[in-house]
Parts: C-alpha cells; sequence; structure tokens
C-alpha cells in the first residue's frame, strides 16, 4: 500500500522525489531525519508525524487538521531558546502500537495546508533553519533508499527514477514480462544490466560458462579478485549481482539445445547474445516458429592498419516480421571476425546492448518508433547507424 499511495498522491509523491525521508506507518505520515539544534545548541535529527488523510486506498485528501506530531527533543533557535511560534503541546502521546510522539506543534496558514507536501515542508523549515544556519551542509533531504518491505514491485527498494521523471505510466509498459537473456559473455551481460533497472516481472539468464577473468573486462561493473577466484557460472555470478537491485532473476547455468529450447516459448522477448552461428540459427528458427519475439546481437572486429573496424548489429525477428532472417542470420561460422580472439572492446558491447535495448523499448511501446526497422547496423570506421528491413 505504501507504494501505491506514494506514487498516486502528488503531494507524498513530491516530498519523495525532493529527497524527504518519508514513510507510511498505519494512519500515519513519518518524516525521518529533521534536523534541529536542541537547547544545549547540538545537532539533533527528530521525526515528524501526521495524520494521514485518504480521498480512497491509493490518494491523500486534504489534511483534517494543522497540527503536527513530533518524536525529539523540542527545537530551539541559535540561541538556545525554544522556537515560541510553533508550540502547542509537550506531553508524549501514543498515536499506535510502535508511534509515541514526544510533542505537537502549530502553525496554522489562514487557509490551511492544501497538501501534505505544503504541511510537511512548512513546518520541516522552520524547525530546521537554525540547524542549517549554524552547520550549513546539514539538510533533512537525504534521498535515503526506501525499500520495498511490502513486497509491492520487482526491485528491491523504489524505484524513484521514474517517479521523479515522471514516467511511471510509461515505464509500466514494461511490467510483466519475462525476458529471456542467452549469453552473458560481454553484450548479454550489459542487456541484463539495463534489463535489470526495468520493471519487467521475470529475467531467465542462460550460459553454461563460468566467470572468468577476460570477461571481466568487457562486461559492467567491476568483479573482485575474490569474485574470479570462486570462478562462479556465469549466470550465477550475474544473477548474485542484479538481485540486488531486482528480486526475480533466475539462473540457468547450461546451454540451449533442441531438447530444452521449450523452455523459451513463455517467454515474452528474447534476446539472443551467443558468437557460434549455427547455434544462433537453431535458438532463432525457434522463436521464429513459436512466435517469440526476440533480438539477434552480433558483432564483428577486424585489425587493419594496427587498428580495430567493424560493426555491430540488431536483427529483431517478431510475428509479424520474419522473412528478412534468411539474409541476416547465418548458420555457418565465419573465420573473418578478430572477435573470437577475445580482443577486450566493452564499449562495443555496451553499445550493441543499447540498440538492443532501444528496439526492445520501442516494441513496447516505451520509446517513439518511427523507422520499425528489424535490421540496425553501426559501422565503426563511417560512424553510422545503417536501419533495414523496416515493416510497412
Amino acid at each position: 500500500m505504501q507504494l501505491q499511495l506514494i506514487n498516486h498522491s502528488q503531494d507524498l509523491k513530491r516530498l519523495r522525489d525532493e529527497g524527504y525521508e518519508i514513510e507510511v506507518r498505519g494512519g500515519y505520515l513519518l518524516i525521518h531525519h529533521i534536523p534541529y539544534l536542541n537547547q544545549q545548541q547540538h545537532l539533533q535529527y527528530g521525526i515528524l508525524v501526521s495524520t494521514l488523510t485518504l480521498a480512497n486506498s491509493t490518494m491523500t485528501a486534504t489534511p483534517d487538521n494543522h497540527v503536527i506530531h513530533f518524536i525529539g527533543e523540542n527545537p530551539c533557535e541559535m540561541d538556545g531558546s525554544v522556537i515560541s511560534a510553533i508550540q502547542h503541546s509537550n506531553a508524549n502521546n501514543k498515536l499506535g502500537e510502535d508511534i509515541t510522539v514526544n510533542r505537537s506543534f502549530s502553525n496554522k496558514p489562514v487557509t490551511g495546508y492544501p497538501d501534505y507536501y505544503q504541511k510537511v515542508k512548512r513546518y520541516a523549515d522552520i524547525i530546521s533553519a537554525p540547524a542549517k544556519y549554524k552547520f550549513p551542509d546539514v539538510t533533512e533531504k537525504t534521498f535515503k533508499v526506501i525499500a520495498d518491505s511490502g513486497n509491492e514491485t520487482v526491485f528491491q527498494y523504489i524505484d524513484t527514477n521514474s517517479s521523479r521523471a515522471n514516467i511511471d505510466v510509461i515505464s509500466k509498459k514494461m511490467s510483466g514480462q519475462k525476458i529471456a537473456i542467452i549469453g552473458l559473455g560481454g553484450t548479454g551481460a550489459y542487456i541484463l544490466d539495463f534489463i535489470a533497472k526495468c520493471p519487467v516481472e521475470a529475467i531467465h539468464l542462460y550460459d553454461g560458462d563460468r566467470f572468468d577473468q577476460h570477461n571481466a573486462f568487457r562486461s559492467p561493473g567491476a568483479a573482485s579478485t575474490e569474485d574470479l577466484n570462486e570462478q562462479l557460472p556465469k549466470v550465477v555470478y550475474y544473477q548474485r549481482k542484479y538481485s540486488n537491485m531486482h528480486k526475480h532473476i533466475h539462473a540457468h547455468d547450461y546451454y540451449l539445445t533442441k531438447e530444452n529450447l521449450h523452455e523459451l516459448k513463455t517467454m515474452r522477448y528474447v534476446f539472443v547474445c551467443v558468437d557460434n552461428n549455427a547455434v544462433r540459427k537453431l535458438i532463432t528458427d525457434y522463436l521464429a516458429e513459436v512466435k517469440v519475439p526476440f533480438f539477434d546481437v552480433g558483432l564483428g572486429v577486424n585489425v587493419v592498419d594496427d587498428k580495430l573496424t567493424g560493426a555491430v548489429r540488431v536483427t529483431t525477428g517478431t510475428p509479424d516480421k520474419h522473412d528478412h532472417l534468411p539474409i541476416r542470420i547465418f548458420s555457418e561460422n565465419s573465420d573473418n571476425n578478430d572477435y573470437a580472439t577475445n580482443i577486450q572492446i566493452a564499449e562495443l558491447n555496451a553499445l550493441n546492448a543499447i540498440l538492443a535495448i532501444l528496439k526492445w523499448k520501442k516494441l513496447c511501446g516505451f520509446y517513439v518508433d518511427m523507422e520499425n526497422e528489424h535490421h540496425c547496423s553501426y559501422s565503426i570506421g563511417v560512424s553510422k547507424i545503417f536501419n533495414e528491413d523496416a515493416t510497412a
């Protein structure tokens, strides 16, 4: 309920997005980490507590009164005198099973408080002003992580980035999706990095290899020596890392073959990130047959005059557009590709992943798609992107 209430109430959402440490507990709104000076002129932190009036189960109404409670000592001026303008009551009061306040304040505008943002900000400003004057680095806006304790989202903590950008509704277009990433050697790992930040229902990782030292140099993040010494399967290593953010990442530490391809049939989208053309063709042919949309990524690099040249590409297959696949995805492996020698080119892996993610989000309706291309390639030497195989 806390997440829904905050996201649907513009006043609470604004408080959270500006960095206030807010919490909804029972019928009360708590604002933590409010700095103030006590009578000894020492810096302290208190908690503002307000009754919470709701229009319905997911939206606040106008505050029912102008009084606010406080957990802490009496806030004081720079000289140690109590801030008298807001004094109301100095009696302890148990508001709920786990909420006991020490005092309450009163500061009523002529027309009252129109919402909880105005109410909280007004009291926070009054109480914290002397402390912030004496200690310029002090702030009540900590942007502290708000954990999803109610298991309301797929994330371990609330996605305040989307709410701050006011794109929650657009971001929800990706919710409910089961995503598979096949291959975590380089590009696939960057794809995971981006998808783990999206509200998809589940992320399934497929790879039978270990996470080795050379992988660390073309993958996101910074693996430690201890990580490498564990010699974990790639999918287990990445599951550990990204489960810090996303709750539903599933590791499959084996390769896909004819015998287990059926596991992909329930996926909403599949990212194919393998460097074996025979395997690539096997997987993409199956996905086209069972009508599961997919993104096949590829990267080819050659050495020319002691410099690297080449291209990255993304080939998309959907139930409505797959006639181009035979001329884009081949079953034979090529020897003319220096990427097979493990040249460290993390930026190309990342770019390849970005192009695939952009196309995925276009199909989801997150981004505008005016080209409708199903094959996109970036040429390093000329620094151009070529879009082909468009739908009508």
